[in-house]
């Protein structure tokens, strides 16, 4: 049974310290599933509380088990299903579900929804990619950027955002003073290469990457080349995701053209919209337009994501209601989506706010 072949290991925890206390073969199991989540796999987990007289042992105490023993705790834990066909089990790299979230719980946005589950689709499939993915998502504020970054992360990563292969940098909270642009670079290349060196399929979130320091930006600029390695190191299985509202004005003016001329938005293609925004963003001000990331052309798709809709604030306002339980009537979402500010003047077209406000908004229209 397979019981037995773990009793030796059960054996020797219990030969080297007093401190097990239970009443059946499932809290032992439970108890040690926990420890080597925690303390082997170092998952994100809390000590084991429910009987304060236990100890949990300590990390030395592993070094003295036999290697047979070792095994039978690796082929153990594999058992449980916590080991991964990518042979690391904090990425999932679940291309099903990123398809099926960006189909289902992103409204209005049929460009990003393409190309971004095509690009790391393809990405992910590359056993040997010439240089990492780079993306650049463009529009603004409110019309899914973050959303879809979280999807990402979400669906190729275990802990989602949480994971410590995922690591978002915030422009104006983390590199907010100019004069230091020096020490953020040092800090920054630090920080990209320690985080790849503990997983070697890391993910990087550069949000208002417009607002970066002119200059900071090139100090990632050898981790998103075409190098074999730098300092030992690969990169070319990393994720980098620039998230930035310029070219907002661009992708707005091309969707109100489309409706102006009768034609339908989701006709919009990547031709109509990805020259201009690379333009946008080589005129614009900031570090981003004038890093070497944009004359060196290392972003591998600028991505535009379009103005939202009346309709999609309404689908946006159903999710919302969705998640908290709640199953609102047609009339409450018009209700929710006549609140909402939409431009330009005239036609009063796309929500200003795209979907940003929706789940606190939602609280003044509930019973």
């Amino acid at each position: 049974m397979m019981i037995f072949r773990f009793l030796p290991l059960f054996w020797a925890f219990s030969v080297k310290a007093d401190f097990f206390q239970f009443e059946t073969i499932s809290n032992v199991s439970t108890y040690y599933f926990n420890y080597i989540y925690c303390n082997i796999w170092e998952g994100d987990c809390q000590p084991h509380q429910e009987d304060a007289t236990q100890k949990v042992p300590s990390r030395d105490l592993l070094s003295t088990l036999p290697q047979d023993c070792m095994r039978s705790l690796v082929e153990w834990y594999c058992a449980l299903g916590q080991c991964c066909d990518t042979g690391d089990c904090r990425i999932i790299n679940n291309i099903t579900g990123l398809a099926r979230d960006l189909e289902l719980r992103l409204h209005g946005q049929h460009l990003a929804q393409s190309v971004v589950l095509k690009a790391i689709e393809g990405f992910l499939k590359s056993p040997d990619p010439n240089k990492p993915l780079t993306l650049s998502f463009h529009g603004w504020s409110g019309t899914g950027k973050n959303f879809v970054a979280r999807l990402i992360a979400e669906n190729l990563y275990r802990d989602g955002l949480k994971s410590e292969c995922v690591t978002l940098f915030i422009a104006p909270f983390h590199f907010p003073h100019a004069r230091l642009v020096d020490v953020y670079k040092s800090q920054l290349k630090e920080a990209i290469r320690d985080s790849v060196v503990r997983c070697h399929q890391a993910l990087f979130i550069f949000d208002e990457a417009e607002k970066l320091h002119p200059g900071l930006i090139d100090a990632i600029k050898p981790f998103v080349d075409h190098y074999d390695n730098v300092d030992g190191v690969s990169y070319r299985k990393t994720l980098f995701l620039f998230l930035s509202n310029i070219g907002g004005a661009v992708i707005s003016e091309v969707a109100l053209d489309f409706w102006h001329s009768g034609q339908n938005r989701e006709d919009i293609g990547m031709e109509d919209l990805e020259h201009q925004l690379r333009s946008e963003a080589l005129e614009s001000q900031g570090g981003f337009a004038q890093s070497q990331l944009m004359s060196g052309h290392l972003i591998d798709f600028f991505v535009p994501f379009l103005p939202l809709e009346y309709r999609h604030v309404k689908l946006c306002a159903r999710d919302a209601y969705m998640a908290r339980g709640l199953r609102p009537s047609e009339e409450t979402l018009d209700d929710v989506a006549r609140a909402m500010l939409y431009l330009p003047k005239e036609e009063k077209l796309f929500s200003a706010q795209g979907c940003k406000s929706i789940p606190q908004r939602i609280n003044f229209f509930l019973p």
